[in-house]
C-alpha cells in the first residue's frame, strides 16, 4: 500500500460523489445556463451571507481574480510572505494584475492588524497605492494554523479605516470552521471577497468558488472569462461541490485527529527534531542530521510520498483516502527508519 500524504488535493470522489456528477443537470455556464453551478454559486453565497458566487477551475484563478478586482497597475498587496498568493501562483500577482506586493513576518503565516497598519503605504509619489490586503486560513505554510475571528475584527476594521480592500484565500476554510466552530456568515461579513476551495479536503476532482458582492462578481466572470476560465457544462464538476458541502464538512475533524496523531508518531523519529503545532490537517516536520531529500528518499523506501517544504521540512497533508488503517500502517513504517 502507498501512503499518499503530499496534499489533500489527491483524494478520489466518493461513490455518493460520482452518482451526484453523473445525475447533474447541466446547461451553459457561460451563458448562465447550467442549473447546477447556479445552486452550487448560490448554496455557498447563502451560506456565507454574502450576495453572489462564481465558480472556476482553480483556487489560484478565484485568488488572482480577486486581486484583479481589488488593485490597479501600480498599487499594492500586503499579505504574509509565506502566502499562497505570493509563492505559489506563478507571480500572478504582478502578471496579471501589474500590482506590486508588500511582505510580512508573522507568527506560523498569521499577519496582525497592528503589522498591516504600519506597512501600508504613505500618499508618496516614490510607493505604490496600497489598496488590498489578503489573508489565508488555513495558513497552508504556517502548518494549517488558523486565524480566529477575534483576530480578523480588528484587521476588518483597519480596512475600512483605511479603505483597502480585504481578500480571504480560504482555501481550507472549512478546516478551520470545523475547529473552531465559528459560522461562515460571520466570516462572511468580514471580507469583500473570499475563496473556497472544493478540491483538497472537501474532496471534489475540480473547482473553487469565488465569494463577493453582486457587482463584485459580475465584474469577476468577464476577468474569469479572458482568464481562460469560462466553462460550458460545468455543472457535472459543481455536482461534486454541492454534494461535498452537504455529505463531508464535519468529517475534516477526522483528518485533523489523525493528523495530531501522525505528529506523534513523526516526533518519534530520530530524524525529526520539532513538529509545527497541528492545528488542522497539515503536519509540518522539521529534520535533524538528514536532509529533507535523503529523509524524502527513506519514506518513499517505505512507499510513503511526501512533499519538501523548506531548507530542513517535510510537509504531510492528511484527507479522507488517509484512513485508520493506513495512519496505523505510517506508524509500523516511520518506526523502521
Amino acid at each position: 500500500m502507498i501512503i499518499d500524504l503530499r496534499s489533500d488535493t489527491l483524494t478520489k470522489p466518493t461513490a455518493g460523489m460520482r452518482e451526484a456528477m453523473f445525475s447533474a443537470p447541466v446547461g451553459d455556464d457561460v451563458f448562465g445556463e447550467d442549473p447546477t453551478v447556479n445552486a452550487l454559486e448560490e448554496k455557498l453565497a447563502k451560506l456565507f451571507g454574502m450576495e453572489a458566487g462564481l465558480f472556476c477551475p482553480s483556487g489560484t484563478m478565484t485568488n488572482q481574480i480577486a486581486i484583479r478586482l481589488h488593485t490597479r497597475i501600480q498599487t499594492e498587496v500586503i499579505c504574509h510572505k509565506y502566502s499562497h498568493i505570493y509563492l505559489y501562483e506563478g507571480g500572478g500577482i504582478m502578471a496579471n494584475s501589474l500590482a506590486s506586493v508588500k511582505l510580512l513576518d508573522g507568527d506560523l503565516g498569521k499577519i496582525t492588524a497592528e503589522q498591516i497598519g504600519a506597512s501600508i503605504n504613505p500618499d508618496d509619489v516614490h510607493a505604490p497605492e496600497t489598496t488590498m490586503v489578503s489573508l489565508e486560513n488555513t495558513m497552508n505554510k504556517g502548518g494549517g494554523s488558523i486565524y480566529t475571528l477575534n483576530e480578523i475584527k480588528p484587521i476588518h476594521a483597519l480596512c475600512r479605516e483605511k479603505g483597502l480592500k480585504l481578500h480571504l484565500d480560504g482555501a481550507r476554510l472549512f478546516n478551520a470552521l470545523v475547529e473552531t466552530g465559528e459560522s461562515p456568515t460571520d466570516w462572511g461579513a468580514h471580507f469583500d471577497t473570499i475563496s473556497i476551495c472544493l478540491s483538497k479536503g472537501l474532496g471534489c476532482p475540480v473547482g473553487s468558488v469565488l465569494l463577493g458582492s453582486k457587482a463584485s462578481i459580475k465584474r469577476a466572470r468577464k476577468v474569469r472569462k479572458v482568464f481562460g476560465g469560462g466553462m460550458r457544462q460545468a455543472g457535472f464538476l459543481a455536482a461534486a461541490g454541492i454534494y461535498a458541502l452537504d455529505n463531508q464538512v464535519n468529517r475534516l475533524k477526522e483528518d485533523h485527529a489523525r493528523a495530531r496523531k501522525l505528529g506523534e508518531m513523526l516526533l518519534g523519529s530520530n530524524f525529526v527534531s520539532e513538529v509545527l503545532p497541528v492545528a488542522t490537517n497539515i503536519v509540518i516536520a522539521r529534520l535533524a542530521g538528514i536532509s529533507p531529500e535523503d529523509f524524502m528518499a527513506k519514506l518513499a523506501a517505505q512507499d510513503i510520498k511526501s512533499v519538501k517544504f523548506g531548507p530542513d521540512l517535510v510537509r504531510f497533508v492528511t484527507h479522507y483516502d488517509f484512513g485508520d488503517g493506513a495512519l496505523e500502517e505510517f506508524g509500523k513504517r516511520i518506526s523502521r527508519l
